[in-house]
């Protein structure tokens, strides 16, 4: 039994549709649909796709953003993950400890077997998917990239037939060379020659083409339509091929995105309230404000007054949303107002000492999708944004189609989330999965254990702080926990 894992960065399950996406939908025809599909917290992606590969949250694998403020050195140093040497050069520094939890390529290298990645996300997000590759001698090529490929003989192959690695565009530009050279790859190169146990096939769109256009957009449909393109070439080539030889499919997106609305500058608040930011640490910096969506903080003293003086002054502000602090017991952050950053499963090490969420709602943008957020970039209103807890960011494409599932054309409606397909895939290779892991085996779309029912629990909570009230929603299956939702009232 061998796994191919296809990834659509950024796709909103929303958008899979017979126009849009018929391959997809085809799929979904042969197999299970998982539509209450969710990704972890926060919904950026280098803390997704860490969270695939390891089965586990990121308090777990300490991913804890697309960047993020090191403390393990003196004088703290920002982090930008997309940075496939920097990567690289972190996890040798660490003894290999990039991750703080085993991931996938390196538990089937230790069984014997071997894992393949494809992708055309950032150089870091590539290595991400097996960071240990070149270690085991496993294929890992970028689509772009070649700071991220190994082994070179693999990617010179892979160039003397599919053709030399392109430029990667830019964001304006919807990325089709890329998907055409990693689909071309796999499928002339690395599945004939290498026949890995696991493969990552990761399409880096509609993600980059949404940030610039809108989720919407004619451009953003555009290019979902030409990488569900690329995926018929893969679907064509399993049900002539791939399935009679035991692959499954699993189909998948790292996340959703919703629109930003309204633009802010957190750095402008907190100056205005007498702190003193910066967008990495110096020393006239009090307060880190990493760029991005995910409101991730690093105060230079992290101190319970300070933590919650900063609290107390962003939960004022109309664009905050769900704010948590490191626990105070159970359910509280150590700041009024805050919750545990426990309960969204951010507590590690590296973690801000404040995260926040823009405050978002359920507005309709231009093109009629649901989902609209306050947002703290330089790019115009009207785009895709994601990061935070509206249900249409953390709710993901999950389909999986072959043999060892049931279908075709079932859905199962119990809960499920990224973290949980590591686990299945290694329960149906018959290898022990490591106690790291916060995911679940998908017993109930598996042929042998299927069942109709689960056992499944909804949980709120609650913190305020004067006219400030946040609302953090969770469903519990068994043992696993998936958010569903962080809102902010009042």
């Amino acid at each position: 039994m061998r796994f191919l894992i296809i990834s659509f960065d950024g796709l909103r399950p929303d958008l899979v549709s017979s126009d849009l996406t018929p391959n997809l939908c085809r799929l979904q025809s042969l197999g299970v649909t998982l539509s209450e599909h969710r990704t972890i917290y926060p919904s950026e992606t280098r803390s997704a796709f860490p969270s695939l590969v390891t089965g586990a949250t990121t308090g777990r694998h300490g991913m804890v953003g697309n960047q993020y403020v090191d403390r393990s050195v003196k004088p703290p140093r920002y982090i930008d993950t997309s940075d496939a040497v920097l990567l690289r050069k972190l996890d040798l520094e660490s003894g290999g400890r990039l991750l703080s939890v085993p991931a996938l390529g390196e538990i089937l290298a230790a069984t014997g077997r071997s894992m393949a990645v494809l992708a055309t996300n950032t150089p870091g997000t590539t290595r991400f998917f097996h960071h240990k590759a070149e270690d085991f001698g496993h294929v890992r090529l970028s689509g772009h990239f070649q700071e991220a490929c190994t082994p070179n003989d693999a990617l010179a192959e892979a160039e003397a037939v599919v053709g030399p690695l392109q430029p990667a565009p830019p964001g304006t530009e919807p990325d089709t060379a890329g998907q055409d050279w990693i689909t071309s790859a796999f499928l002339e190169v690395v599945w004939p020659k290498y026949r890995p146990d696991v493969t990552v096939l990761s399409y880096g769109e509609p993600d980059i083409t949404s940030h610039f256009h809108g989720t919407g957009a004619e451009a953003t449909r555009g290019i979902i339509a030409d990488c569900d393109r690329q995926f018929g070439r893969v679907l064509d080539w399993w049900e002539a091929e791939g399935r009679t030889e035991g692959v499954q499919i699993i189909a998948i997106s790292d996340h959703g995105h919703v629109t930003g609305q309204t633009r802010v500058s957190v750095i402008d608040s907190l100056r205005d309230a007498g702190f003193r930011p910066g967008t990495a640490p110096a020393p006239d910096a009090d307060v880190v404000v990493v760029p991005g969506q995910v409101g991730a903080l690093y105060l230079a003293d992290p101190s319970t007054e300070q933590i919650a003086r900063l609290v107390a002054m962003i939960t004022s502000e109309p664009w905050c949303g769900p704010v948590f602090t490191r626990a105070k017991n159970e359910t509280e952050g150590i700041a009024p107002g805050s919750l545990g950053s426990h309960l969204v499963f951010a507590d590690h090490p590296r973690a801000p000492d404040v995260s926040f969420s823009f405050r978002a709602d359920d507005g309709v943008d231009p093109f009629g999708l649901i989902g609209g957020t306050f947002y703290d970039n330089d790019r115009r209103t009207g785009l895709g944004v994601h990061g935070g807890l509206h249900p249409k960011e953390l709710a993901a494409v999950g389909i999986v189609a072959g043999s060892a599932f049931v279908g075709p054309g079932s859905v199962s409606t119990i809960p499920s989330g990224i973290c949980d397909f590591a686990p299945t895939i290694l329960h149906l290779l018959g290898i022990a999965e490591p106690n790291t892991m916060t995911g679940r085996v998908l017993h109930e779309v598996l042929l042998q254990t299927a069942q109709a029912t689960a056992d499944v629990r909804n949980e709120v909570f609650e913190a305020k702080l004067g006219g400030f009230r946040q609302v953090l929603r969770r469903v519990q299956v068994g043992g696993a926990t998936y958010i569903e939702s962080g809102r902010v009232e009042g």
